[in-house]
């Protein structure tokens, strides 16, 4: 991602997505409520997620923007060094544009995801680890003790959650941040090299 503007900048640029691709290689398989998880409980564990989607939102949200964030850490010294003083703030301009788009696309897919994701990460670890009654009085939020515990399983369940998401977004964000760095490099003059063709097999001489 972004091979252009590495190019350019010849400096290294860390890739979020393709690290985050590497932890979900190490999440566990999928994961569901148990059967024998009473229907009141269920209902319980989606009030407390249905209280958390806010957070969940934001988790989406913050993953979407990291590319984004990278991208305008890059542009500002290649401004400097590739764009003539009289462009450089129209083509500033047309770079925010630019990742404005990315992030009006991007965020609203991700954001969706978590908040899909949740039941099946979030709700198991609250499920395995809390019981009906530490569920209500979380949702009330009257004990502290409950609330104590509940930001320790959140914990947990982030660990499991986030290598989900990640793996789940890769694919939709790396398509949109691909999109925008191409419009990037194109306001910057930057073009990308083509593939380099295969050597031809050598022949065999007698």
């Amino acid at each position: 991602m972004f091979v252009a503007l590495r190019r350019a900048a010849a400096v290294p640029l860390a890739v979020p997505l393709a690290v985050l691709a590497l932890c979900a290689l190490q999440a566990p398989a999928a994961l569901a409520q148990s059967a024998s998880t009473s229907p009141a409980k269920k209902e319980l564990i989606a009030r407390v997620l249905e209280l958390q989607r806010p957070a969940l939102e934001g988790l989406g949200r913050a993953l979407a923007e990291q590319p984004a964030g990278q991208m305008m850490q890059q542009v500002a010294p290649i401004l400097q060094q590739r764009v003539p003083a009289e462009r450089r703030e129209v083509v500033a301009r047309e770079i925010e544009a630019d990742v404005r788009k990315y992030i009006d696309e991007a965020v609203p897919i991700v954001r969706d995801m978590a908040v899909r994701l949740a039941p099946s990460t979030l709700g198991v670890v609250l499920d395995e680890r809390m019981d009906e009654a530490e569920l209500r009085q979380l949702i009330a939020a009257l004990e502290a003790p409950a609330f104590r515990k509940f930001q320790q399983v959140s914990g947990e369940g982030q660990r499991v959650f986030m290598p989900k998401l990640a793996a789940e977004a890769r694919p939709a964000l790396e398509a949109k941040a691909r999109a925008m760095d191409q419009a990037v490099a194109k306001r910057l003059g930057i073009t990308q090299p083509p593939a380099a063709s295969a050597p031809a097999p050598a022949s065999n001489k007698k």
